[in-house]
């Protein structure tokens, strides 16, 4: 573990980074930006910052951009950069949801390496325009579901992986949150706006929230779905994207699992929390507390393994900045999936094998995700009828 020294870019040069959306007001975006910088491994240098071209600008000089480096609108800088010897090398996007694939394809098409917001697109059938493209371009793509990012999911996902929880029965993720209790979204709050607006977000819980403990769910366990029964529900008037998901799961070894999806859950900011038992132990994993992770071997009493303390092994190690007791928790896993993605681009750029031990979520973690919002969709319009994924 070390506090600095992790970045390897600096051989030829940091990262140069470009930035689709996440301008003024945008949140994520200086999630993002902040993640990128952890490591040391990018130089944030050009950006069209928002579809107004006024509020680009602004936001663009506003975080230091070159004048000539601010755009506005992503297709003219897809093809600027790609154009200058100076150009970007990979872009964030951090955009609203139907954003997503058309400025991930501009950039693909010129091979810029491309880092997305989840989720990955409003269809199954655009996220899988999006997954044919990359097949034809050298070009790296990551996914930002930052949870998988976090040490102690590393240590969980290398627990199961060496079965020591057995063969997996059971998987249990929730994802609950309260910010949109109520309709907020009709006082002009932003998030709220767009994150409600179908033609945007192409969903609510599900998409927003649901495919974080979706993909947690499946990077942890390992398992495969196979079918899930599905009941989204819009509990406040008049909102035309669900706010509530439960849904049932059938993995295919057999394993069964349970997923809760909710922003109109009083009492709940992020409360992401997974669950995953087998034949052998259990383990108990929730985002408030990120540093710790609770094994139970059948049996036996209850073991507290902690980020970078006893019973952590060297996967968690590797993702690990500072020693234990000091936390660590969403940026940091923000800044590991930025700086996997930059070991990628680092060995792309040197023409060498990428070391197996890098790992984040990329175009098959986005497709797996729409595929489960739409089964999700479809079960749901059936009544909760069981339906493959």
């Amino acid at each position: 573990m070390a506090i600095e020294g992790r970045s390897d870019a600096k051989q030829g040069g940091r990262i140069r980074l470009g930035m689709v959306g996440g301008g003024q007001g945008a949140f994520i975006g200086a999630v993002h930006r902040l993640a990128a910088r952890m490591d040391d491994q990018y130089e944030f240098v050009a950006g069209a910052l928002s579809s107004s071209a006024e509020r680009s600008r602004a936001s663009g000089a506003e975080l230091g951009l070159a004048p000539d480096r601010i755009y506005t609108d992503y297709h003219e800088m897809a093809k600027a950069e790609a154009k200058r010897k100076d150009g970007i090398e990979a872009v964030a996007i951090v955009t609203p949801n139907n954003i997503h694939v058309p400025a991930a394809k501009a950039f693909v098409e010129v091979g810029i390496h491309v880092i997305c917001d989840k989720p990955l697109a409003l269809s199954l059938k655009e996220a899988k325009s999006l997954e044919a493209l990359l097949r034809k371009k050298n070009v790296v793509f990551a996914l930002t579901h930052n949870y998988s990012g976090y040490p102690m999911i590393r240590q969980a996902r290398e627990m199961v992986a060496k079965g020591e929880l057995g063969q997996i029965r059971l998987v249990q993720a929730e994802y609950p949150q309260d910010w949109l209790t109520e309709d907020i979204e009709k006082s002009g709050q932003k998030q709220a706006a767009w994150r409600t607006d179908p033609k945007q977000s192409g969903g609510g819980a599900i998409g927003d929230i649901g495919t974080h403990a979706y993909q947690l769910a499946c990077f942890v366990s390992g398992l495969t779905l196979d079918e899930l029964a599905a009941d989204m529900t819009s509990f406040v008037k008049g909102r035309k994207v669900d706010d509530n998901v439960n849904v049932m799961l059938r993995f295919k070894n057999g394993a069964r699992g349970m997923l809760w999806a909710s922003q109109v859950a009083p009492g709940n900011e992020n409360g992401l929390r997974l669950r995953v038992y087998g034949t052998k132990g259990g383990l108990d994993w929730t985002q408030v507390d990120p540093n710790y992770l609770w094994f139970t071997p059948f049996g036996q009493e209850k073991r507290l393994i902690t980020r970078g303390g006893a019973g952590s092994g060297a996967t968690a190690g590797r993702v690990t900045r500072v020693p234990p007791g000091h936390p660590e928790g969403y940026l940091e896993g923000f800044a590991n999936i930025y700086t996997e993605a930059a070991r990628a681009i680092i060995a792309r750029r040197a023409g060498k094998k990428l070391d197996k031990e890098v790992n984040f979520p990329g175009i098959e973690d986005g497709v797996a995700g729409m595929a489960f919002i739409e089964a999700c969709k479809k079960s749901s319009a059936k009544n909760g009828k069981w339906t493959k994924v």
